[in-house]
Protein backbone atom coordinates (compact mmCIF):
# COMPACT_ATOMS: atom_id res chain seq x y z
CA UNK A 1 0.00 0.00 0.00
CA UNK A 2 1.50 3.66 -0.93
CA UNK A 3 1.46 5.99 1.96
CA UNK A 4 0.42 9.79 1.87
CA UNK A 5 0.90 12.44 4.44
CA UNK A 6 -0.97 15.62 4.79
CA UNK A 7 -0.99 18.52 7.03
CA UNK A 8 -2.37 21.77 7.80
CA UNK A 9 -0.94 24.22 9.53
CA UNK A 10 -1.82 24.47 13.14
CA UNK A 11 -4.02 27.77 13.85
CA UNK A 12 -2.82 29.66 16.52
CA UNK A 13 -4.93 29.88 19.43
CA UNK A 14 -5.27 33.88 20.41
CA UNK A 15 -9.21 33.11 19.66
CA UNK A 16 -12.13 31.19 19.02
CA UNK A 17 -12.54 28.97 15.37
CA UNK A 18 -13.20 30.89 12.45
CA UNK A 19 -14.44 30.21 8.91
CA UNK A 20 -10.65 30.70 7.40
CA UNK A 21 -8.99 27.59 9.84
CA UNK A 22 -12.15 25.79 8.82
CA UNK A 23 -11.64 26.22 4.97
CA UNK A 24 -7.83 24.62 5.51
CA UNK A 25 -9.17 21.69 7.56
CA UNK A 26 -12.21 20.39 5.38
CA UNK A 27 -9.93 21.45 2.33
CA UNK A 28 -6.97 19.13 3.75
CA UNK A 29 -9.72 16.25 4.87
CA UNK A 30 -11.23 15.99 1.52
CA UNK A 31 -7.94 15.20 0.17
CA UNK A 32 -6.94 12.81 3.04
CA UNK A 33 -10.20 11.06 2.21
CA UNK A 34 -9.80 10.85 -1.96
CA UNK A 35 -6.47 9.20 -1.44
CA UNK A 36 -7.52 6.52 0.94
CA UNK A 37 -11.03 5.92 -1.40
CA UNK A 38 -7.55 5.77 -4.02
CA UNK A 39 -6.17 2.38 -2.12
CA UNK A 40 -4.02 5.00 0.14
CA UNK A 41 -2.89 4.93 3.69
CA UNK A 42 -2.86 8.18 4.34
CA UNK A 43 -1.69 10.14 7.90
CA UNK A 44 -3.66 13.70 8.65
CA UNK A 45 -2.03 15.74 10.76
CA UNK A 46 -3.94 18.93 12.39
CA UNK A 47 -3.25 20.89 16.12
CA UNK A 48 -2.98 23.96 17.81
CA UNK A 49 0.12 26.38 17.80
CA UNK A 50 0.26 27.51 21.28
CA UNK A 51 3.06 29.58 22.34
CA UNK A 52 4.46 33.08 21.25
CA UNK A 53 4.18 36.75 22.96
CA UNK A 54 0.53 37.48 21.28
CA UNK A 55 -0.79 33.95 23.26
CA UNK A 56 0.85 35.43 26.27
CA UNK A 57 -0.75 38.71 26.12
CA UNK A 58 -3.99 37.45 25.34
CA UNK A 59 -4.13 35.38 28.94
CA UNK A 60 -2.43 38.34 30.66
CA UNK A 61 -5.66 40.26 29.85
CA UNK A 62 -8.21 37.48 30.49
CA UNK A 63 -6.26 37.50 33.60
CA UNK A 64 -5.65 33.45 33.76
CA UNK A 65 -2.73 31.24 34.16
CA UNK A 66 -1.37 31.02 29.87
CA UNK A 67 -1.51 26.94 30.02
CA UNK A 68 -4.94 27.29 31.35
CA UNK A 69 -5.43 29.89 28.55
CA UNK A 70 -4.21 27.71 25.92
CA UNK A 71 -6.07 24.66 27.19
CA UNK A 72 -9.39 25.48 26.99
CA UNK A 73 -9.06 27.21 23.50
CA UNK A 74 -7.08 23.89 21.99
CA UNK A 75 -9.92 21.91 22.83
CA UNK A 76 -12.71 24.29 20.56
CA UNK A 77 -10.69 23.82 17.60
CA UNK A 78 -9.92 19.82 18.65
CA UNK A 79 -14.31 19.85 18.80
CA UNK A 80 -14.37 20.96 15.04
CA UNK A 81 -13.50 17.73 14.13
CA UNK A 82 -16.47 16.16 15.01
CA UNK A 83 -18.10 19.57 13.50
CA UNK A 84 -17.10 19.49 11.00
CA UNK A 85 -16.69 15.99 9.42
CA UNK A 86 -13.58 15.82 9.55
CA UNK A 87 -11.61 12.03 9.26
CA UNK A 88 -12.02 10.46 13.00
CA UNK A 89 -8.68 9.20 12.50
CA UNK A 90 -6.36 12.80 12.03
CA UNK A 91 -3.94 13.36 14.29
CA UNK A 92 -4.15 16.22 16.83
CA UNK A 93 -0.97 17.81 17.78
CA UNK A 94 -0.62 20.41 20.74
CA UNK A 95 3.41 22.72 20.87
CA UNK A 96 2.70 22.07 24.43
CA UNK A 97 2.78 18.37 24.25
CA UNK A 98 5.90 17.04 25.86
CA UNK A 99 6.38 15.14 22.78
CA UNK A 100 7.06 18.28 20.67
CA UNK A 101 8.90 19.88 22.97
CA UNK A 102 11.65 17.41 22.94
CA UNK A 103 11.55 16.73 19.70
CA UNK A 104 11.84 21.36 18.97
CA UNK A 105 14.55 21.04 21.66
CA UNK A 106 16.34 17.99 19.60
CA UNK A 107 15.59 20.21 16.35
CA UNK A 108 17.56 23.17 17.91
CA UNK A 109 20.49 21.23 19.00
CA UNK A 110 21.21 19.67 15.68
CA UNK A 111 20.73 23.10 14.17
CA UNK A 112 23.07 24.37 16.35
CA UNK A 113 25.78 21.91 16.38
CA UNK A 114 26.11 21.72 12.31
CA UNK A 115 26.85 25.84 12.90
CA UNK A 116 23.11 27.14 11.35
CA UNK A 117 22.38 29.00 15.35
CA UNK A 118 24.27 32.06 16.64
CA UNK A 119 23.75 34.46 19.44
CA UNK A 120 23.61 38.80 18.85
CA UNK A 121 22.21 41.79 19.69
CA UNK A 122 19.85 43.10 17.57
CA UNK A 123 17.14 45.91 16.80
CA UNK A 124 13.78 45.44 14.89
CA UNK A 125 10.10 46.28 13.97
CA UNK A 126 8.17 43.59 15.25
CA UNK A 127 4.53 42.46 13.77
CA UNK A 128 2.76 40.60 16.84
CA UNK A 129 -0.13 39.88 14.88
CA UNK A 130 1.87 37.97 12.10
CA UNK A 131 4.37 37.34 14.98
CA UNK A 132 7.58 38.05 12.15
CA UNK A 133 9.94 40.63 11.83
CA UNK A 134 9.38 43.61 9.39
CA UNK A 135 11.36 45.75 7.04
CA UNK A 136 10.36 49.30 6.47
CA UNK A 137 9.24 48.08 3.01
CA UNK A 138 6.76 45.70 4.25
CA UNK A 139 4.77 48.38 6.01
CA UNK A 140 2.16 50.84 5.25
CA UNK A 141 2.40 54.05 6.98
CA UNK A 142 4.65 52.48 9.70
CA UNK A 143 2.15 49.74 10.21
CA UNK A 144 1.52 45.82 9.19
CA UNK A 145 -0.80 45.90 6.25
CA UNK A 146 -2.54 42.67 7.45
CA UNK A 147 -2.68 43.76 11.39
CA UNK A 148 -3.94 47.99 10.82
CA UNK A 149 -4.80 48.15 14.06
CA UNK A 150 -1.76 46.78 15.63
CA UNK A 151 0.98 49.31 16.25
CA UNK A 152 4.53 47.59 15.27
CA UNK A 153 6.85 46.91 17.75
CA UNK A 154 10.53 47.51 18.17
CA UNK A 155 12.80 44.93 19.78
CA UNK A 156 16.22 45.84 21.19
CA UNK A 157 17.88 42.36 22.95
CA UNK A 158 20.18 39.89 22.26
CA UNK A 159 18.55 36.98 20.48
CA UNK A 160 19.41 33.81 18.82
CA UNK A 161 19.59 33.91 15.18
CA UNK A 162 19.32 31.07 12.43
CA UNK A 163 21.35 31.28 9.13
CA UNK A 164 18.50 31.92 6.55
CA UNK A 165 21.03 33.71 4.62
CA UNK A 166 23.00 30.58 4.14
CA UNK A 167 20.33 28.97 2.47
CA UNK A 168 19.66 31.35 -1.17
CA UNK A 169 21.48 28.87 -3.43
CA UNK A 170 20.12 26.17 -1.35
CA UNK A 171 16.79 27.15 -1.87
CA UNK A 172 16.63 28.10 -5.76
CA UNK A 173 18.39 24.82 -6.65
CA UNK A 174 15.50 22.85 -5.03
CA UNK A 175 12.79 25.42 -6.35
CA UNK A 176 14.26 24.59 -10.22
CA UNK A 177 14.09 20.91 -9.79
CA UNK A 178 10.81 20.66 -8.16
CA UNK A 179 8.61 22.58 -10.50
CA UNK A 180 5.04 21.59 -8.93
CA UNK A 181 6.44 22.24 -5.03
CA UNK A 182 4.32 25.09 -4.16
CA UNK A 183 0.68 25.17 -5.33
CA UNK A 184 -0.69 27.67 -7.34
CA UNK A 185 2.56 28.46 -9.77
CA UNK A 186 2.04 32.32 -9.15
CA UNK A 187 2.69 31.64 -5.45
CA UNK A 188 5.91 29.27 -5.97
CA UNK A 189 6.96 32.96 -8.24
CA UNK A 190 6.31 34.92 -5.23
CA UNK A 191 8.60 32.81 -3.20
CA UNK A 192 11.42 32.09 -5.38
CA UNK A 193 11.05 36.32 -6.48
CA UNK A 194 11.36 36.71 -2.52
CA UNK A 195 14.33 34.44 -1.89
CA UNK A 196 16.25 35.52 -5.31
CA UNK A 197 16.42 39.66 -3.60
CA UNK A 198 18.37 37.83 -0.08
CA UNK A 199 17.79 36.20 2.69
CA UNK A 200 18.24 37.58 5.91
CA UNK A 201 18.87 35.57 8.99
CA UNK A 202 15.73 35.91 11.68
CA UNK A 203 16.14 36.04 15.47
CA UNK A 204 14.67 32.38 16.55
CA UNK A 205 14.81 33.41 20.31
CA UNK A 206 12.87 35.48 23.04
CA UNK A 207 14.76 36.73 26.19
CA UNK A 208 12.60 34.90 28.78
CA UNK A 209 12.47 37.50 31.07
CA UNK A 210 10.72 39.74 28.91
CA UNK A 211 8.85 37.01 27.20
CA UNK A 212 8.35 33.82 29.35
CA UNK A 213 6.03 31.45 27.15
CA UNK A 214 7.62 29.21 24.96
CA UNK A 215 10.13 26.20 24.47
CA UNK A 216 12.93 26.90 26.61
CA UNK A 217 16.35 27.02 24.93
CA UNK A 218 18.64 24.02 25.10
CA UNK A 219 21.33 25.30 27.72
CA UNK A 220 20.23 28.37 27.58
CA UNK A 221 17.44 28.53 29.97
CA UNK A 222 17.12 32.75 29.96
CA UNK A 223 15.67 32.27 26.30
CA UNK A 224 12.65 30.36 25.03
CA UNK A 225 12.14 29.82 21.51
CA UNK A 226 10.51 31.78 18.40
CA UNK A 227 6.85 30.76 18.12
CA UNK A 228 7.47 29.78 14.60
CA UNK A 229 10.81 28.28 14.79
CA UNK A 230 8.87 26.01 17.45
CA UNK A 231 5.73 25.72 15.36
CA UNK A 232 7.13 24.66 12.16
CA UNK A 233 8.77 21.27 13.64
CA UNK A 234 5.51 19.96 14.45
CA UNK A 235 5.23 18.54 10.72
CA UNK A 236 8.01 16.27 11.69
CA UNK A 237 7.54 15.76 15.98
CA UNK A 238 3.80 14.36 15.19
CA UNK A 239 5.83 11.91 13.13
CA UNK A 240 7.79 11.08 16.73
CA UNK A 241 11.15 12.31 14.67
CA UNK A 242 13.75 11.92 15.83
CA UNK A 243 12.87 8.62 18.11
CA UNK A 244 10.76 7.16 16.19
CA UNK A 245 12.50 6.43 13.37
CA UNK A 246 9.97 4.14 11.52
CA UNK A 247 7.28 6.03 11.14
CA UNK A 248 9.46 9.55 10.53
CA UNK A 249 10.78 6.88 7.81
CA UNK A 250 7.38 5.54 6.83
CA UNK A 251 5.47 9.09 6.45
CA UNK A 252 8.33 11.88 5.64
CA UNK A 253 10.61 9.62 4.07
CA UNK A 254 8.77 6.79 1.88
CA UNK A 255 5.50 8.41 1.45
CA UNK A 256 4.56 9.28 -2.03
CA UNK A 257 3.78 12.86 -1.61
CA UNK A 258 4.06 15.01 1.98
CA UNK A 259 1.55 18.25 1.29
CA UNK A 260 0.97 20.99 4.01
CA UNK A 261 -2.05 23.16 3.37
CA UNK A 262 -1.50 26.54 4.88
CA UNK A 263 -2.56 30.33 3.84
CA UNK A 264 -1.15 33.21 1.50
CA UNK A 265 0.45 34.56 4.95
CA UNK A 266 1.81 31.62 5.35
CA UNK A 267 3.91 31.26 1.85
CA UNK A 268 7.60 32.61 3.36
CA UNK A 269 7.54 30.80 6.71
CA UNK A 270 6.29 27.21 5.06
CA UNK A 271 7.82 27.36 1.56
CA UNK A 272 11.20 28.93 2.72
CA UNK A 273 12.11 28.98 6.22
CA UNK A 274 11.08 25.76 6.96
CA UNK A 275 12.60 24.43 3.88
CA UNK A 276 15.67 26.08 5.04
CA UNK A 277 15.25 24.65 8.76
CA UNK A 278 15.04 20.98 7.25
CA UNK A 279 18.14 21.79 4.98
CA UNK A 280 19.90 23.06 7.70
CA UNK A 281 20.10 19.51 9.54
CA UNK A 282 20.21 17.09 6.71
CA UNK A 283 16.36 16.26 6.41
CA UNK A 284 14.25 15.64 3.02
CA UNK A 285 12.28 18.82 2.16
CA UNK A 286 8.30 18.70 1.93
CA UNK A 287 7.18 17.91 -1.34
CA UNK A 288 4.39 19.77 -1.91
CA UNK A 289 3.08 23.11 -0.01
CA UNK A 290 -0.67 23.94 -1.31
CA UNK A 291 -1.65 27.85 -0.59
CA UNK A 292 -4.96 29.03 -0.02
CA UNK A 293 -6.45 32.53 -0.30
CA UNK A 294 -7.54 34.44 2.49
CA UNK A 295 -11.98 34.50 2.77
CA UNK A 296 -12.79 37.95 2.97
CA UNK A 297 -15.95 39.42 4.67
CA UNK A 298 -17.93 42.99 3.61
CA UNK A 299 -16.00 45.58 1.53
CA UNK A 300 -13.11 42.77 0.71
CA UNK A 301 -11.35 42.75 4.27
CA UNK A 302 -9.46 40.29 4.84
CA UNK A 303 -11.28 37.97 7.94
CA UNK A 304 -9.03 37.60 10.85
CA UNK A 305 -9.74 37.24 14.67
CA UNK A 306 -6.90 40.29 14.94
CA UNK A 307 -9.55 42.59 12.85
CA UNK A 308 -12.81 40.52 15.02
CA UNK A 309 -14.77 40.24 11.19
CA UNK A 310 -15.17 36.58 11.28
CA UNK A 311 -17.67 34.12 11.15
CA UNK A 312 -18.09 31.12 13.16
CA UNK A 313 -18.91 28.27 11.47
CA UNK A 314 -20.07 26.70 14.65
CA UNK A 315 -23.04 28.73 14.34
CA UNK A 316 -23.26 27.87 10.54
CA UNK A 317 -23.33 23.97 10.93
CA UNK A 318 -25.70 24.41 13.72
CA UNK A 319 -28.04 26.23 11.15
CA UNK A 320 -27.21 24.79 7.84
CA UNK A 321 -25.67 21.27 8.62
CA UNK A 322 -21.85 19.92 8.17
CA UNK A 323 -21.68 18.94 4.62
CA UNK A 324 -23.51 22.45 3.97
CA UNK A 325 -20.64 24.06 5.29
CA UNK A 326 -17.76 21.74 3.52
CA UNK A 327 -19.52 22.05 0.08
CA UNK A 328 -19.77 25.90 -0.05
CA UNK A 329 -15.68 26.25 1.22
CA UNK A 330 -15.43 23.75 -1.71
CA UNK A 331 -17.12 24.51 -4.56
CA UNK A 332 -18.17 28.24 -3.79
CA UNK A 333 -14.37 29.63 -2.52
CA UNK A 334 -11.59 29.28 -4.73
CA UNK A 335 -9.13 26.94 -3.90
CA UNK A 336 -6.34 29.46 -4.42
CA UNK A 337 -7.62 33.18 -4.49
CA UNK A 338 -9.37 35.27 -1.69
CA UNK A 339 -12.91 34.88 -1.82
CA UNK A 340 -15.75 36.79 -0.45
CA UNK A 341 -18.03 35.04 2.11
CA UNK A 342 -20.84 36.36 3.80
CA UNK A 343 -24.40 34.86 5.50
CA UNK A 344 -26.32 36.00 2.40
CA UNK A 345 -24.55 34.38 -0.18
CA UNK A 346 -24.26 31.02 2.29
CA UNK A 347 -27.57 31.11 2.19
CA UNK A 348 -28.82 31.36 -1.27
CA UNK A 349 -25.77 28.91 -2.22
CA UNK A 350 -27.43 26.44 -0.06
CA UNK A 351 -30.89 27.03 -0.64
CA UNK A 352 -29.85 26.68 -4.81
CA UNK A 353 -27.28 23.74 -4.35
CA UNK A 354 -28.81 21.79 -1.52
CA UNK A 355 -32.50 22.38 -0.57
CA UNK A 356 -33.59 23.18 -4.38
CA UNK A 357 -30.82 20.95 -5.74
CA UNK A 358 -29.39 17.37 -4.58
CA UNK A 359 -31.95 17.43 -1.70
CA UNK A 360 -34.98 17.85 -3.63
CA UNK A 361 -33.43 15.46 -6.78
CA UNK A 362 -32.91 12.93 -3.76
CA UNK A 363 -36.79 13.07 -2.51
CA UNK A 364 -37.96 12.71 -5.79
CA UNK A 365 -36.41 9.70 -6.96
CA UNK A 366 -36.40 7.99 -3.93
CA UNK A 367 -40.36 8.72 -3.78
CA UNK A 368 -40.96 7.16 -7.30
CA UNK A 369 -38.67 4.22 -6.46
CA UNK A 370 -40.84 3.16 -2.99
CA UNK A 371 -44.18 4.17 -4.82
CA UNK A 372 -43.70 1.64 -7.84
CA UNK A 373 -41.21 -0.86 -5.96
CA UNK A 374 -38.24 0.06 -8.37
CA UNK A 375 -35.00 -2.25 -8.04
CA UNK A 376 -31.79 -1.08 -7.50
CA UNK A 377 -29.33 -1.92 -10.53
CA UNK A 378 -26.32 0.45 -10.55
CA UNK A 379 -25.62 -0.34 -14.26
CA UNK A 380 -28.56 1.35 -15.12
CA UNK A 381 -26.84 4.66 -15.65
CA UNK A 382 -23.38 5.57 -16.16
CA UNK A 383 -20.62 6.69 -13.13
CA UNK A 384 -19.14 9.94 -13.18
CA UNK A 385 -15.64 10.16 -14.41
CA UNK A 386 -13.47 8.79 -11.82
CA UNK A 387 -10.45 9.85 -13.27
CA UNK A 388 -11.02 13.30 -14.19
CA UNK A 389 -12.10 13.34 -10.68
CA UNK A 390 -8.63 12.26 -9.13
CA UNK A 391 -6.65 14.73 -11.68
CA UNK A 392 -8.52 17.24 -10.05
CA UNK A 393 -7.69 16.02 -6.31
CA UNK A 394 -4.39 15.78 -7.41
CA UNK A 395 -4.13 19.29 -8.83
CA UNK A 396 -5.75 20.69 -5.18
CA UNK A 397 -8.91 21.67 -7.50
CA UNK A 398 -11.60 20.31 -5.46
CA UNK A 399 -14.04 23.22 -6.62
CA UNK A 400 -13.74 21.54 -10.02
CA UNK A 401 -14.61 18.19 -8.68
CA UNK A 402 -17.86 19.78 -7.21
CA UNK A 403 -18.69 21.60 -10.80
CA UNK A 404 -18.60 18.00 -12.25
CA UNK A 405 -21.01 16.57 -9.43
CA UNK A 406 -23.54 19.09 -9.58
CA UNK A 407 -22.99 19.27 -13.58
CA UNK A 408 -24.81 15.64 -13.02
CA UNK A 409 -27.28 16.82 -10.84
CA UNK A 410 -28.58 19.16 -12.97
CA UNK A 411 -28.77 16.62 -15.98
CA UNK A 412 -30.16 14.18 -14.12
CA UNK A 413 -33.17 16.97 -13.21
CA UNK A 414 -33.09 18.08 -16.64
CA UNK A 415 -33.57 14.11 -17.65
CA UNK A 416 -36.75 14.26 -14.65
CA UNK A 417 -38.27 16.84 -16.30
CA UNK A 418 -37.94 15.88 -20.08
CA UNK A 419 -39.24 12.22 -19.32
CA UNK A 420 -41.68 12.91 -16.96
CA UNK A 421 -41.33 8.99 -15.55
CA UNK A 422 -44.02 9.63 -12.79
CA UNK A 423 -46.84 10.26 -15.91
CA UNK A 424 -44.58 7.35 -17.83
CA UNK A 425 -45.14 4.94 -15.15
CA UNK A 426 -48.93 5.04 -15.21
CA UNK A 427 -49.01 4.47 -19.30
CA UNK A 428 -46.10 1.64 -19.81
CA UNK A 429 -45.23 0.66 -16.41
CA UNK A 430 -42.19 -0.78 -18.17
CA UNK A 431 -40.58 2.02 -20.02
CA UNK A 432 -41.54 4.16 -16.64
CA UNK A 433 -39.67 1.74 -14.29
CA UNK A 434 -36.96 1.62 -16.36
CA UNK A 435 -36.49 5.49 -16.33
CA UNK A 436 -36.70 5.55 -12.38
CA UNK A 437 -34.35 2.82 -12.44
CA UNK A 438 -32.05 5.26 -14.89
CA UNK A 439 -32.61 7.96 -11.68
CA UNK A 440 -31.85 5.59 -8.89
CA UNK A 441 -28.67 4.73 -10.11
CA UNK A 442 -27.73 7.94 -11.07
CA UNK A 443 -28.36 9.30 -7.48
CA UNK A 444 -26.49 6.03 -6.23
CA UNK A 445 -23.32 7.42 -8.51
CA UNK A 446 -23.92 10.90 -6.98
CA UNK A 447 -23.65 9.74 -3.74
CA UNK A 448 -20.45 7.68 -4.19
CA UNK A 449 -19.04 10.73 -6.25
CA UNK A 450 -19.62 13.00 -2.85
CA UNK A 451 -17.94 10.36 -0.21
CA UNK A 452 -14.74 12.77 0.15
CA UNK A 453 -16.84 15.54 -0.31
CA UNK A 454 -19.77 15.09 1.95
CA UNK A 455 -19.23 12.14 3.76
CA UNK A 456 -22.45 12.41 6.18
CA UNK A 457 -24.86 12.99 2.56
CA UNK A 458 -23.11 10.43 0.85
CA UNK A 459 -23.98 8.01 3.19
CA UNK A 460 -27.40 9.34 3.93
CA UNK A 461 -28.38 9.02 0.17
CA UNK A 462 -26.30 5.75 -0.06
CA UNK A 463 -28.72 4.31 2.87
CA UNK A 464 -31.56 5.32 1.22
CA UNK A 465 -30.73 3.57 -1.75
CA UNK A 466 -30.09 0.36 -0.11
CA UNK A 467 -33.37 0.77 1.67
CA UNK A 468 -35.27 1.25 -1.16
CA UNK A 469 -36.69 4.72 0.49
CA UNK A 470 -35.72 7.89 2.10
CA UNK A 471 -36.44 8.45 5.41
CA UNK A 472 -36.03 12.19 5.90
CA UNK A 473 -35.78 15.17 3.70
CA UNK A 474 -31.62 15.49 3.37
CA UNK A 475 -31.74 19.62 3.21
CA UNK A 476 -34.93 21.53 4.51
CA UNK A 477 -34.93 25.04 2.59
CA UNK A 478 -34.24 27.87 4.68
Amino acid sequence: MKNFYITTTLPYVNGEPHIGFALEFIRADVIARAKKLEGYEVFFNTGTDEHGSKIHKKAEEAGIDTQTYVDGFSEKFKDLIPLLGISNDVNFIRTTDKSHIKSAQAFWKLCKDRGFIYKKNYIIKYCIGCELEKTESELVEGKCPLHTQMNIEEINEENYFFKFSEFQQPLLEFYSKNPDFVIPSFRYNEIKNFVKAGLQDFSISRLKSKMPWGIEVPDDNEHVMYVWFDALVNYISCLGWPDDTNKFKKWWIDSENVVQYCGKDNLRQQSAMWQAMLMSIGLPNSRQIVIDGFITGEGGIKMSKSLGNTVNPIEIVKEYGTDALRLYVLKDLHPFEDSPFTLNMFKEAYNAYLANGLGNLVSRVMKMVETNGVVFDESKAPKLNTLKHLEYYKKFEINKVCEDIWLRIQETDKYIQENAPFKTVKVDLEKGKEQISFLYASIFHIAKSLEAIMPGTSVKILDAVKAGKLEAPLFMRK
